[in-house]
């Protein structure tokens, strides 16, 4: 997606892993033109500051780096390892978040850094959390490690199940936890039946194939254990593979109700609206900044079940990126064929352009909304066929499928 004259996009919250060296976080951006195409065997420049408190708090350190893109227009590099203009990385108190990692980007590979945008960290480095938040306790056994001992854990009587040390408490307690653990899923999964034997969607929705509505049917990731539709909204079917254009789903500008607007052919306007719900379901273009339907901006929109605009039928709502995030990560590979491998079976439905109403990346692409948002952006997850990333993306166009 567009986002200046070059895009970067981050991926701290959702491909940052940790280096091998205890001193450094692996970074990841895909950078890309003002037309969408990749910026390849590039170099660029790049200055990484650490943020604490807020995205506008105190940079605790500071440096800079001049990575070349790849011939996917990926730029790799470890923070920590760059030239160090202020701070020292090894002393960053990583309890005392939260964090945010600021880049500016200078495209030419100079300092004339004409992209600049933040990225919360999304979770602590635990590694280096650990080196900086002192010592821990030695671990309880685990159920693992007591069976490799011996069934019977050598006969042991059960003497503190609050807190084990001894092997066959450590089993007694692992059972007991497991056995609460599958009670209490069994009363989630009969909750989430009651849900879907009375799911409707709220008075007023579009259905831009008005004979056949979206179903509405459950499916469950066991490792988030989150309960989602198992299709987008809009499509006619679970999606059969990366490319099923049934499956694909309709295109929402982020907030916005199912008025019609999501209807891939519906007419466009260029007024922007002063209200969350236009009296009109037309695409309404947004070319200038800061690229919202809506003038002035409203950021409480689609928060939640009941939030305002929520296109969600009853019980269910936009994930947030935390979420939306979580599913990325529990996939087998993190691109095309991990989505579409997921519970969730992402297609590549595309996008719609905000200012010039094409569509496009549909079959090579997949956008998905999330309720978070970025400032005046809105945060999505983008998959192609080499990567997954959370986008940081104006609000005029995308798509959407929904969480119970």
């Amino acid at each position: 997606m567009k986002l200046v004259v070059f895009t970067l996009v981050f991926l701290i919250s959702v491909l940052s892993s940790f280096a091998q060296s205890p001193e450094g976080l692996s970074y990841q951006a895909i950078v890309r033109d003002a037309s969408g195409t990749l910026v390849v065997n590039t170099n660029v420049g790049m200055q990484i500051s650490m943020l604490q408190g807020s995205a506008a708090g105190t940079a605790v350190y500071v440096e800079t780096q001049t990575p070349t893109t790849n011939a996917n227009g990926l730029v790799s590099l470890e923070i920590g390892a760059g030239t160090v203009v202020s701070g020292n990385f090894s002393t960053i108190d990583w309890a005392n978040g939260p964090y945010f990692i600021k880049t500016e980007t200078d495209p030419t590979g100079g300092t004339n850094y004409s992209i600049a945008a933040t990225s919360q960290m999304l979770s602590v480095p635990y590694a280096l959390y650990a080196k900086t938040a002192g010592s821990t306790q030695q671990a309880t056994p685990t159920l693992t490690s007591v069976l490799q001992q011996s069934n019977s854990a050598g006969s042991q009587q059960i003497k503190n199940l609050a807190d084990p040390t001894d092997a066959q408490d450590a089993v007694t307690k692992a059972y007991t936890y497991y056995k609460a653990e599958i009670d209490a899923l069994i009363a989630g999964l009969q909750t989430q039946i009651d849900v879907i034997n009375t799911a409707t969607y709220d008075e007023g929705t579009v259905h831009c194939d008005p004979n056949n509505p979206t179903e509405v049917v459950n499916v469950i990731n066991p490792i988030t254990g989150k309960t989602w539709m198992d299709r987008n909204l809009g499509a006619s079917h679970v999606a059969t593979s990366s490319t099923d254009a049934a499956a694909y789903s309709d295109l929402y500008q982020w907030g916005r109700f199912a008025d019609g607007h999501q209807c891939r052919d519906s007419q466009i306007t260029t007024t922007l609206s002063s209200t969350d719900q236009p009296t009109h379901g037309d695409f309404i273009l947004a070319p200038n900044t800061p690229y919202d339907w809506r003038s002035p901006q409203n950021d409480n929109l689609w928060q939640g079940e009941n939030g305002v605009n929520n296109p969600c039928p009853s019980g269910y709502r936009l994930p947030t990126v935390s979420e939306i995030d979580a599913e990325r990560l529990s996939w087998s590979s993190n691109n095309a064929a991990g989505a579409f491998a997921s519970p969730l079976k992402l297609p590549m439905v595309g996008f719609r352009d905000y200012a010039n109403n094409s569509i496009g990346g549909s079959g090579t692409s997949g956008y998905y909304w999330s309720s978070t948002v970025n400032n005046t952006f809105s945060l999505s997850l983008e998959i192609t066929g080499n990567a997954s990333v959370i986008f940081i993306d104006y609000r005029a166009y995308g798509s959407a499928l929904c969480i119970a």
